[in-house]
């Protein structure tokens, strides 16, 4: 059995769906770097940067980073539909999660923690560096919507390991507003992705109100 460390409104949302999607027995651990109790201390013990989704396996070995746990569960699970059992549709669909974890995924933290690339800054600074992140974040989706929303590797009516991480990604600092103006058919394929009924119970957990 897996143990999933993660918290509502989290990236570890995208592994449940993955998780739920291979049909793998797995158990939610709450915990975050935000939150106290036995669960956080338990992820820093796993994971010394206290960054969720943590995944631990069933041998003790542990995996971090969300497109790291997904391309494993997608290659572990090959009948799950996580990953193209085509070998050039399926390095696409690596090369967008690597993409979104990089350049999308990566701005969350300085967007939500400017202080700790600023360090000592006064708040003109900081919100100067949040809004500059932001906006670089926007860019960063409307350019994966470019490059990916209209090949094979996008699937957006069977969606695996690619969707799922764009569907939670998506959900921060105001992206999907933003790519409601500017990229209007990659948001609709978003919203696609949403109502999938293999992605609407772990949705619904995370984003009650969504």
């Amino acid at each position: 059995m897996y143990r999933l460390y993660g918290t509502e409104r989290s990236g570890s949302a995208a592994i449940e769906m993955a998780l739920a999607r291979c049909q793998a027995d797995y158990r939610l651990e709450n915990a975050s770097s935000w939150q106290e109790g036995s669960g956080s201390e338990a992820l820093k013990a796993l994971n010394p940067l206290m960054q969720i989704p943590t995944l631990l396996l069933a041998d003790g070995a542990v995996l971090t980073e969300s497109a790291a746990i997904l391309i494993y569960l997608g290659l572990e699970y090959p009948l799950s539909g996580l990953l193209s059992n085509d070998a050039d549709l399926r390095a696409q669909q690596i090369r967008g999660l690597i993409f979104i974890s990089s350049n999308c995924y990566a701005a969350i933290g300085v967007i939500d923690y400017p202080e700790r690339w600023l360090a000592a800054a006064h708040d003109t600074a900081l919100s100067a560096l949040k809004t500059g992140a932001t906006q670089r974040l926007h860019q960063q989706w409307e350019t994966f919507s470019d490059i990916f929303s209209a090949t094979a590797a996008w699937r957006p009516d069977d969606p695996g390991a690619l969707e799922m991480l764009a569907c939670v990604v998506t959900r921060w600092s105001a992206t999907r507003r933003e790519l409601q103006q500017t990229r209007p058919e990659f948001y609709a394929a978003l919203t696609r992705i949403d109502r999938h009924p293999t992605l609407t119970a772990v949705l619904q957990r995370h984003w009650p109100a969504a």
